[in-house]
């Protein structure tokens, strides 16, 4: 069975980092560990919350992992609170990265234009140093443009979008996806470069109006444990869309659902329907 570690914090309620990743990679059949950098009580989006860091955990855990020999086959990072995490997590790939090691940067950081709070210019020059150490990363184009010091664009064409890609793998990562990407009212979906090969990848889903807190661990996360499963990038990207897609869809059809995250759980058999397919 393949092992994936996965670094973010974990919101005790609320349905994003790591109380999504871990059921969601572990429904992939793929052992899933774990290394929370905080513990919220709710996530952010929520009126107040509590916060614990956790970077003083991070490496006593990782200098454990080392003593009993523990490896990956990939590492997976997500939110990370302070430009110190990103630094211990350049030293994570030094250490724990082989050569069949895949390593999946989200830059979680910004959205709609403008960085989260409590993140600055400065935080986005520390994770594209850390992406440069990245086999995939897979920015919104927000974060995307906070690491390449771009103004942020209202409007965009492919054209853009390629460019931003390219500019995104000289960074250092092999391969850059750019998430939420659309080209129509009715469609959004991501696009993708492979630097090695110099191909593109686009694909597309139905756009729902509504929009949940958490549909981009969701993505990212099965992204990864797709990978895992022996899917080609391109198909890893598709089963992620389309069951981030189908997580919203069962969260609208339900009149009384939560505001603060997605019914994935309910999705699940469908991903699994589709990882099997895949497999046949």
């Amino acid at each position: 069975m393949k092992r994936i570690v996965t670094v973010q914090d974990i919101s005790c309620v609320g349905k994003c980092s790591l109380t999504v990743a871990l059921p969601v990679i572990s429904a992939c059949g793929v052992e899933t560990a774990v290394i929370p950098t905080a513990v919220l009580s709710v996530h952010t989006a929520f009126p107040s919350f509590t916060f614990r860091d956790l970077t003083d955990e991070i490496t006593p855990v990782a200098e454990n992992w080392k003593a009993q020999n523990v490896g990956f086959d990939a590492i997976y990072t997500g939110y990370l609170g302070s430009k110190r995490q990103i630094d211990l997590m350049e030293r994570f790939f030094d250490d724990f990265k082989t050569k069949d090691t895949l390593v999946f940067v989200d830059p979680v950081m910004a959205d709609n234009g403008r960085m989260y709070t409590g993140f600055s210019p400065d935080f986005a020059d520390s994770m594209a140093r850390l992406c440069a150490k990245a086999d995939i990363i897979v920015p919104n184009l927000s974060e995307a443009c906070f690491m390449l010091h771009r103004a942020y664009p209202e409007h965009y064409d492919e054209a853009e979008i390629r460019t931003i890609l390219r500019e995104l793998t000289e960074l250092g990562a092999k391969t850059a996806v750019l998430t939420g990407v659309s080209f129509s009212p009715d469609r959004i979906g991501v696009m993708a470069y492979d630097a090695e090969k110099r191909e593109y990848f686009s694909y597309f889903t139905e756009k729902v109006p509504q929009s949940f807190h958490g549909t981009g661990d969701v993505f990212s996360s099965t992204c990864v444990g797709a990978l895992m499963r022996g899917l080609p990038l391109s198909g890893a990207l598709k089963t992620a869309a389309d069951f981030t897609l189908a997580a919203i869809k069962e969260t609208v059809k339900n009149p009384v659902h939560n505001w603060y995250g997605v019914d994935f759980e309910t999705a699940l058999p469908q991903l699994l329907r589709e990882l099997e397919a895949n497999e046949s």
